[in-house]
């Protein structure tokens, strides 16, 4: 309804008057309705880009590959978290582009806790963002869909991080889908 009265309230601004006394209806309807498809499909995109979003952030979390200290190599077997991974992305483009939605990217970001400089940090978490998505598209991703960006230490799910426990947990990587403008 509000996109109805904006698009009412411009087309009054913008002068779509046929003459000085008559106003065009049907030209106001017409603009009305795709402003609120516009809308609508806008809407609608938000929405299967947060579902698949939450998809994939509890696939992350349950698929988290242990890295050597200060290193972006494994440390033991991750080919069955990576497939998972992988399978969780599949899904999600599926669902995407089956509603019509296509210009996205899979984002991974790599997180770091507080510990060490914020600099060596923002490095090794761009390192381990990259090494999950080069082991993603080994798997079948294609490289033109997916990023990897370092977060460092920016954006710790606990705060303080001051237990090894807590530390562990803001070691991370997250996958997400972010719709492009179109």
């Amino acid at each position: 309804m509000r996109t109805l009265q904006i698009v009412v309230v411009l087309a009054l601004l913008l002068g779509a008057k046929r003459d000085k006394a008559q106003f065009d209806t049907d030209a106001l309807k017409n603009k009305a309705q795709d402003a609120a498809r516009s809308a609508g499909k806008k809407a609608g995109s938000q929405q299967l880009e947060e579902k698949a979003n939450d998809k994939l952030l509890d696939e992350a979390r349950k698929n988290q590959c242990a890295f050597k200290s200060g290193s972006d190599q494994f440390q033991g077997k991750c080919d069955d978290k990576v497939q998972n991974l992988f399978n969780a992305i599949v899904d999600a483009k599926k669902s995407l582009e089956g509603a019509g939605v296509s210009g996205f990217k899979f984002e991974v970001s790599g997180h770091t806790d507080t510990s060490g400089r914020a600099k060596t940090n923002k490095a090794l978490s761009q390192k381990r963002a990259a090494k999950i998505v080069k082991e993603l598209v080994k798997k079948g991703i294609k490289q033109q869909e997916i990023i990897a960006v370092g977060r460092g230490s920016e954006a710790p799910l606990v705060k303080p991080d001051d237990t090894q426990e807590k530390k562990a947990k803001n070691r991370r990587y997250e996958i997400r889908v972010r719709l492009l403008a179109s």
